[in-house]
C-alpha cells in the first residue's frame, strides 16, 4: 500500500485533485473528518475540539488503511489540524505531532495557493491570500523539519492534475 497525502491551505484543490486521482488510479480516499465535525456540531469549533478532531480523522484514516487498499489517498492528514489549531487558537495538542510522526506516509502533494483562488463555502475561514500563504508556509517548514517526503504542486486546474498523476504515476511504479 501506498499512501499519498494532499496537504496545503484552502482552496488550493485537494478534495478535487482526490477525487481525479481516485477516477485515475483507484484506490481510497479519506476526506477531511473537520468538515464531517462541524456539519455534525452546526458551530464553529474551538480549542477543546481539536482533540476530538484528530481522533476523527485518525480513525478514519486507520479504517482506511485496515482495508490495505493499492493507493491510499488523504485529503488531509493531522498536519492540517495542526496547523489550523496554532492558527486558529494560539496552542495545539502536543501529541498530534507525535501521532503523526509515528505514521508512514509515502508522498505528500504540497498544493499551493498560486494559481488557486478562494472559495467561501460555509467552513473555510482564510479569505485573505497572505492568510493561506502563511499556512501553506508552515505546511512546507513542518515537512522539511521532518525529512517527510513531498513535491510542491503549483499552477491552474489541469497542471496540478497532471503533475499529481505523474507524482502517483512514480510512486506505483507505472
Amino acid at each position: 500500500m501506498k499512501v499519498l497525502v494532499l496537504t496545503g491551505a484552502e482552496s488550493t484543490g485537494k478534495s478535487w485533485l482526490a477525487a481525479r486521482l481516485q477516477l485515475r488510479f483507484g484506490g481510497v480516499v479519506v476526506g477531511e473528518y473537520v468538515r464531517h465535525f462541524i456539519d455534525r456540531e452546526k458551530r464553529d469549533t474551538c480549542l477543546g475540539d481539536i482533540p476530538a478532531i484528530a481522533r476523527g480523522q485518525l480513525a478514519w484514516e486507520d479504517a482506511a488503511r485496515c482495508q490495505a487498499p493499492e493507493l491510499l489517498i488523504l485529503d488531509t492528514h493531522l498536519l492540517s489540524n495542526m496547523i489550523w489549531s496554532q492558527t486558529l487558537f494560539g496552542s495545539c495538542p502536543a501529541w498530534l505531532e507525535d501521532e503523526l510522526l509515528a505514521r508512514r506516509y509515502d508522498q505528500h502533494l504540497l498544493l499551493s495557493p498560486e494559481g488557486a483562488e478562494w472559495h467561501a463555502d460555509g467552513q473555510r475561514c482564510q479569505p485573505e491570500a497572505a492568510e493561506r500563504w502563511r499556512f501553506h508556509e508552515a505546511c512546507r517548514g513542518w515537512l522539511q523539519r521532518h525529512q517527510q517526503p513531498f513535491v510542491e504542486i503549483v499552477g491552474g486546474w489541469a497542471s496540478r492534475e497532471e503533475k499529481a498523476i505523474a507524482q502517483v504515476q512514480v510512486l506505483l511504479g507505472r
